[in-house]
Order: structure tokens, then sequence, then C-alpha cells
């Protein structure tokens, strides 16, 4: 059976692959898209996960837009990564169908209580402002969700600060709100996602698929590479976020490792680290309800990615 997710995103180059790479799967029910500001603002990331959508002639998905800044602080954006648009480096279609009315958080909460218990996942790809509100409005969606798979974090590396990933760093409130509640979490963070990188190969399979929708994905891929030469010093851009849809596709896809993961809300030098406790045996599922990425099955998953993308068309 098909596994009903909710796609909280903030699209950004990686969460447009994600968003493709759950469309094109016949593994994902993708419920609906819900936006959060983060790597641009509200406005922008929500006329691109629309324009996504209309790419992959997924017009059928609704888009709810949710919370334009994070619940304490002053907003950050990733323009250095993603551009102006949030999305430069390809033109993007006008979005046919138009924006649902209604908050995201209000739809998160009404799409799992109107669910059955225990059958639909969260999948936050930007900042957990809305989860986390979400979490807060209504305390029952939390033993109703299935888990919470979230790209954010690292257990040794960062990127918005020496500690920290952009994600977690920017509403760090959020994020502690959010791996304190009870549900089963899989951080996929950095440490994960560095192995997804788009080299030149992988980039060629993607453009051999010959259509329109493998040409954009290129085209994001050109300048998210430029973006993390100039600014971040890989040579390769690291694809962060499909890599939770991959997972729930297939979790052969990554190794995981059950532990302890708590957010600093606190330090000078470490806000928005998340703090994995790695020592000692790994714990039981009852005894922990986190755990973290570690290892990537680098083909498969570009695999998956390719295969999406022919079956989009």
């Amino acid at each position: 059976m098909s596994k009903k997710i909710i796609l909280d995103c903030d699209p950004g180059h990686d969460d447009a692959v994600a968003i493709l790479l759950a469309v094109g799967n016949p593994n994902i029910d993708l419920l609906g898209v819900t936006t959060v500001g983060g790597n641009q603002s509200l406005d922008k990331v929500t006329y691109n996960a629309r324009a996504v959508l209309e790419k992959a002639h997924a017009t059928d998905v609704p888009v709810h837009a949710g919370c334009d800044r994070p619940l304490v602080r002053k907003q950050e954006v990733a323009a250095s990564i993603h551009g102006e648009t949030g999305l430069d480096g390809v033109e993007l279609p006008e979005p046919s169908r138009p924006l649902e009315a209604g908050h995201a958080v209000n739809w998160i909460i009404d799409t799992i209580m109107s669910n059955e218990p225990g059958t639909i996942t969260l999948v936050p790809t930007g900042p957990l402002t809305n989860i986390a509100m979400a979490a807060r409005m209504e305390p029952r969606i939390v033993e109703r969700v299935k888990e919470v798979v979230l790209m954010g974090g690292g257990y040794h590396v960062g990127n918005w600060s020496a500690v920290a990933e952009f994600n977690i760093k920017v509403d760090p409130e959020a994020a502690h709100i959010v791996f304190n509640e009870a549900w089963p979490i899989t951080m996929v963070g950095l440490d994960l996602t560095h192995q997804a990188l788009c080299t030149p190969e992988v980039q060629q399979r993607i453009e051999g698929v010959g259509t329109d929708l493998a040409k954009f994905v290129s085209g994001l891929m050109d300048f998210f590479r430029k973006t993390y030469q100039d600014n971040q010093d890989f040579i390769d851009p690291p694809v962060h976020d499909p890599c939770t849809v991959a997972y729930l596709i297939d979790p052969s896809v990554m190794t995981t490792r059950r532990c302890p993961v708590d957010v600093e809300i606190h330090g000078d030098l470490t806000l928005g680290m998340t703090v994995a406790d790695l020592r000692g045996p790994e714990p039981s599922a009852e005894e922990c309800h986190t755990q973290v990425a570690v290892k990537l099955d680098f083909n498969k998953f570009w695999d998956l990615v390719t295969d999406a993308i022919k079956t989009i068309g």
C-alpha cells in the first residue's frame, strides 16, 4: 500500500526534487503540500511549490501556505544558496490551480484528525514552525501520526553555524517542540544528506531521461552546484530533502541509528544544535523515539529520483 504523507516544505531546489520524487513514485500518496517561510519568504516558496507541481502535472495536489516566520526569532532566508526567488536558475510555469484557502497548520490538523490513526506520515523539509504549531494547537495529532521523517540537523555536522543546520537553526524553538513530542522521529540530517551529491555522472543520467522535466531538474542542479561551490565549499551539491521521501519509499536506502536527540535553544555558540547521544548500546524503539540517518545507498537513492522523473514523463 502507498504511504500517505504530508510534505511540509520551503522550495528550495532540493525541496523541488523531493516534491517530484513524491509525485513520481507509486509507493507515495502525497495528500498535500504545506509551505513554511525558510529558504525564502513564504510567498515565494508557496509559489514555487505550486509551480513545481504544475511542472509535474500534479495539479490535483493541494497546497496550503503556513507560517511566514519563526515562533520567536527574526526570519533568516537562504538566498545565498537558493537565490532571490528560492528557485533561481530555471523558468517556472505559471500555476493553474489557485492556492487553497485556509492556513496550513489548520489543514494539517484537520487531515490527521480525519484519517485513521497511524496512517499519515509528516515529512518536514524546512523549518519546523508549522509542525510545532500543529502539535501545540491540537496535541492529539501526536499519537495519531504514524511517524515524522524530517530533513534537518546533524549529529556531527552543521552548515548555518559550526554545529547547527539551517532548518533547525532558524527556528530552534519549533524544533525543540517537535523533537520533544512522543511521535517516532527519523532525523535525516547533514551527516546523511551530504552523501546525496548530484555528481556530473548523476546529472547526465537525469538529462538522459530526455524530457522537459529532466531538463528542468538539470537546470536546478546547475544553479545549486554553483551556489554550493561559492558558499559552502562543495564541488557537487548535496540534494538534502528528497532523502526523506526516498527513505519512506524504501527504508533500505539508508541505515539509521537509534539514539536520543534534543535541540539546544540556550547556547550562544550552539543555538540550534541537534544533540544526539550516541554513547553506549543502541536503545530499543520502546526506550527511544528518535533515530538518526547514518549512511546512504547512493546508487539506490539516485535510481529512485531518476525513475520518478521518468514516471512523471
